[in-house]
Order: C-alpha cells, then structure tokens, then sequence
C-alpha cells in the first residue's frame, strides 16, 4: 500500500540555500513517475543535468515491478505467464519484502493486494464486502506462499498476486541514489513522492532538511508540516492514512488494511515516519507500523538500533500527539503546532 506524500517540493527549494559561485553546482529538477511527483537535487562538479536517465531508469522500475504496466515481470507473474525469473530487481524486492515480513510477523505482506482491491484501494472497483467475502479473500493473503525455487517463482496457489506498492517506491529511491553514485555525486536528495535519501552534506555543510506533514482531517485540506528532521546519509518514509480513505455510512474506511484480519484498520496512529540507512527499508516498515499500530509500533523500535520513528497519533480526546523514538529526536530540527 502507498505511503502518504509528503510534500516535499517546497522544502527542498526553501532550505537548499543558493548557488554558490564555487564548485560544485547545485542541479535541480523534478518530474512524474509512478502516479506522484519526483525531485531530485544534487552538488555536481560539472553540473550534468541527468534527468533524461533518471526518467529512463523510473521508466525501467515500472517494467519491473509496476502491477499497472500489463507487461511488466510482476504483472506476468501474478498472471502465471513467467517461466523463468531473471529480473534483478523483482528477486531484490521479493527478498527484501520477505525479510520485513518475517521481522514484522506478517505485519508487512506483498499478497495483501486482493483485499486492498476489495476495499476500493487498488486498482479495480470496489467490492460489496461482507466476512464472507473477506474469509474468502484471506486464503489468496499469505507472504509464506511465495517463494523464489529453482529460479523460478512457486505459489501454492495461482491466484495469489503480489503487489510490491508498499516497498517499490522505496526501493526506486535506492536505485536512483545508487545511479547518481555511479556517476561521482555524493551530495543529493533524491525524492519520490515523499520517500527519500540523502547523501552527504550540502557544501556549505547544512544538513538536508526534510518535512513531516501534518495529518489533515480531510484529504482535501491544505498540506501543512509537522515537523522537520536533518537527514545525512540516511533515508526516510512515511506511510499514513489521512489522505487516502473513503466514507460509507459514517464510517471512515482507510487504505491501511491488515493482512491477519483483512480489515482496514482503525487505531489512533494516523502517521509513521521511518528514518533507515536505505529508503526501501524504510517504505516498508512504515506500512507495517501503520498495520501495527502506536503501542507494538514503540516497542518494535526499542529493539531496533538501525532505525528512528516519529509518530503522529491522535488521544483519547482527538488531540493530535507526537512520539519520537531516541534516534529521531537526535536529527528533529523543527516541531509546528
């Protein structure tokens, strides 16, 4: 499932500083890929403008691991019309993917895809669920039913789908921090809808500044920030349910939906911020936070050195509250009302 945008755009621009006179030279630019926007932004010695193989390389990822692109490796898959994986990057995501499952005890699933299209969230129409229809769908949700043998993708049952919307977005981040180091730059901010990496220090020696939103009460309300956070080598994710839900007999039904039970859920965390040492990490523990909930969310942390959370929640009498785990208050610059 998407995490929520954070809108980003106006941050990098108002905390970038301006060009200095002495190399390297600021290069910017920003673009649309897998249905939000993109924005990259590095120091380059020579300036090179490389959004034409930034593009090539976004529209690559999609081939790969798009459920959108009928044509892709994981839209074969899910229709059975794959012999052989040869794909990098779906091996990749499918081992990555595993390993949050296994750590997040099912928390984090790429087989939830049918349940998310039966509550209207994916990419087909809106259901008439009922627990029926829902024990139904349940049998197709298990991440332990796939399995890379032999070079090749096994189900134990052929109408299991794999959607890779939790992490991929993530993971495309890593791709294009790992493009830019290939090409000698060390100092950028690669952002894809909210999901972002940093890398290095800016020349002046500032940190990237990188904004939380803050939960809205309406998804058609004005994006406003909750926080800023310093980033440096480090990449970050947040997944949230405020802008994505729906309404339906005056219940608010959001796009977070529990692999165990099937359910969107409905808990008082309305946001998960994660910071990791990789964006595709991070995409996808956020969504497992999200699933989680506040408490098993906290304690998940404690035991976990390698990654930061903020936490925004809303108190028995719908206050809005914040919880930063020890790591995070160490790089949180700023805290709006």
């Amino acid at each position: 499932m998407r995490t929520v945008t954070i809108f980003l755009l106006s941050i990098i621009i108002l905390f970038s500083g301006c060009k200095s006179f002495n190399n390297p030279g600021k290069v910017h630019f920003q673009g649309l890929a897998q249905g939000t926007y993109y924005a990259v932004t590095y120091f380059d010695q020579q300036e090179r403008n490389l959004q034409h193989e930034v593009d090539s390389i976004l529209k690559a990822f999609d081939q790969s691991a798009s459920v959108y692109v009928d044509s892709s490796t994981i839209s074969k898959i899910n229709s059975d019309d794959l012999q052989a994986l040869t794909d990098p990057i779906v091996r990749e995501l499918l081992h990555r993917s595993a390993e949050i499952s296994k750590a997040t005890g099912g928390a984090f699933d790429i087989t939830v895809g049918p349940l998310v299209n039966a509550w209207g969230f994916g990419f087909t129409d809106r259901m008439e669920v009922n627990d029926a229809v829902i024990d139904s769908l349940l049998q197709l949700v298990n991440y332990k039913a796939v399995k890379l043998k032999d070079g090749k993708i096994v189900k134990e049952d052929p109408r299991i789908s794999i959607d890779f919307n939790a992490i991929a977005q993530g993971y495309s981040v890593d791709l294009l921090g790992k493009y830019l180091e290939s090409k000698g730059i060390n100092r950028y901010l690669v952002d894809i809808g909210g999901e972002v990496l940093a890398k290095g220090k800016k020349p002046s020696g500032e940190h990237w500044k990188v904004g939380i939103e803050k939960p809205a009460e309406s998804k058609e309300d004005e994006r406003t920030l909750k926080a800023i956070v310093n980033l440096k080598d480090r990449a970050m994710a947040t997944s949230g349910n405020y802008r994505k839900y729906y309404e339906k007999g005056g219940v608010r039904y959001s796009h977070t939906i529990n692999p165990k039970t099937g359910y969107p859920v409905q808990h008082s965390l309305l946001s998960a911020s994660v910071v990791a040492d990789d964006c595709a990490t991070a995409d996808g523990f956020a969504t497992a936070f999200m699933v989680m909930g506040l408490d098993e969310a906290k304690s998940f942390l404690q035991e976990r050195q390698d990654m930061a959370g903020y936490f925004i929640y809303s108190d028995q009498n719908g206050n809005l509250k914040t919880y930063a785990t020890e790591g995070l208050k160490e790089i949180l610059k700023k805290e709006y009302e």
